[in-house]
């Protein structure tokens, strides 16, 4: 069974609401997805519903917590947690108004450096009450400041940038077990885009399930390599697009990078 297992929706920093994502999913012709917004469950319970009513493709819920850690971001990805369990519904919910206060803090920011820019013109482009950086790029590029979200980045809005403003994050070790809490599934995402390679070890010393070997930004050295991690270090190994309804090269990244679940005793034994 084919799963893309990670995939975004207007939830968070996706283009695509929950519902349009399952229908991209049936129309790549593939068995399953993962919802995994940042540090929020409430595209789940939408994708679930609408693909119970559709048939034909299963949704697992998740989600994508980020850390900070050794002075990088890392991602932390939960497959069939228990997205109603109160304590993970708490913790979203702080985790969604600091995001809320760090985006008006960068506005605020970017007023100051020179530029105009508004709340409002930023949660045009956001869903209800989600504001990321994403937006805030997406804003600027309606501006005319920047020609791409990666150029935003790249001079504003990345660590160390003039208009960056740190957020408030659990720990690694927190983010791990707060999902094992939830009874799910701990995998670290993309973990060949991390600069520092040691921290994929410190989440495995610290009890992380597995590893996202196949993803879109990684090249075959860094599969290869965390393969060979995964398989020596007895941890699972899963694969997404991550997907962020952006069409690239003229099609949706969702359903271009996955794994096969029955290869994944622990996540084929919950669908």
């Amino acid at each position: 069974m084919i799963f893309d297992l990670h995939v975004h929706t207007t939830f968070s920093d996706g283009l695509l609401a929950p519902e349009q994502v399952v229908d991209l999913a049936l129309k790549k012709n593939i068995d399953g997805i993962a919802i995994t917004d940042h540090d929020t469950i409430l595209g789940v319970e939408p994708a679930i519903a609408y693909s119970n009513k559709v048939g034909n493709i299963k949704v697992i819920p998740g989600i994508e917590f980020g850390c900070i850690f050794r002075n990088e971001e890392v991602h932390i990805l939960g497959y069939f947690i228990d997205y109603k369990e109160k304590k993970i519904i708490d913790i979203t919910k702080r985790l969604r108004r600091n995001r809320i206060a760090r985006g008006l803090e960068m506005i605020k920011k970017i007023n100051d450096l020179g530029m105009e820019l508004t709340i409002d013109e930023v949660k045009k482009l956001s869903n209800k009450d989600y504001i990321g950086r994403p937006h805030i790029a997406r804003a600027l590029i309606n501006r005319g400041y920047v020609t791409s979200i990666q150029d935003a980045f790249n001079k504003w809005l990345n660590r160390g940038m003039p208009a960056y403003v740190e957020r408030d994050t659990l720990t690694l070790v927190e983010t791990i077990n707060l999902i094992h809490e939830s009874n799910g599934i701990a995998v670290l995402a993309h973990p060949g885009l991390l600069i520092d390679k040691d921290i994929i070890y410190y989440c495995i010393d610290n009890r992380i399930d597995g590893l996202e070997v196949i993803h879109s930004k990684h090249n075959d050295e860094d599969v290869k390599s965390l393969i060979e991690i995964s398989r020596k270090l007895g941890v699972i190994i899963t694969g997404g697009s991550d997907c962020h309804g952006h069409i690239i090269d003229g099609d949706y990244l969702l359903g271009k990078y996955y794994i096969d679940i029955y290869d994944i005793p622990i996540m084929k034994g919950r669908i």
